[in-house]
């Protein structure tokens, strides 16, 4: 098996929010953009939680908006081995660094995992101070409904508690 290298983040000092998948699928890998598979949620969700039209949009155009509404988008894995594209399949996970969050984004409060497979660092972000959350994945292999997944993210990155 191949070792497969994820995204870079998008990320800057206006980050309040960071959003953690697990690692890019191989759509995304292929098109060097996160969540670039057409039947994943994420950009559904997020551009109505930010009023912003995202998922119709060019993929350069999204970041200005989503930046602009302090989130930040990563994964919990800079590296794995994995065939096709499910979190149950990834093997050899290298987690990315993320001791430098603190400098990188002195604003950054909370963190939002996409999914259980992302979500089983949270112990580890909570260690460095910041609040946690763990959210139903947009990935189309989960098959909670749409309504219900957007209105657990918006409970998440619009509660007042972090």
């Amino acid at each position: 098996m191949t070792t497969l290298y994820g995204l870079a983040p998008v990320i800057d000092e206006r980050a309040r929010t960071l959003i953690l998948g697990s690692f890019p699928s191989a759509a995304s890998l292929a098109a060097g953009q996160y969540y670039a598979h057409r039947q994943n949620q994420f950009w559904r969700i997020l551009g109505k939680l930010i009023n912003q039209p995202l998922y119709d949009m060019d993929y350069a155009a999204r970041w200005p908006h989503v930046q602009a509404a302090g989130i930040a988008i990563w994964d919990v894995y800079a590296t794995c081995e994995r065939e096709g594209s499910l979190d149950s399949d990834i093997r050899m996970g290298v987690p990315n660094d993320f001791a430098q969050l603190k400098q990188i984004a002195p604003q950054l409060e909370r963190v939002c995992f996409n999914g259980q497979t992302a979500g089983k660092f949270q112990r580890h972000l909570t260690g460095m101070g910041y609040t946690v959350m763990v959210l139903p994945s947009t990935s189309p292999a989960y098959t909670l409904a749409f309504d219900k997944k957007l209105a657990a993210w918006k409970d998440a990155l619009f509660s007042q508690s972090a």
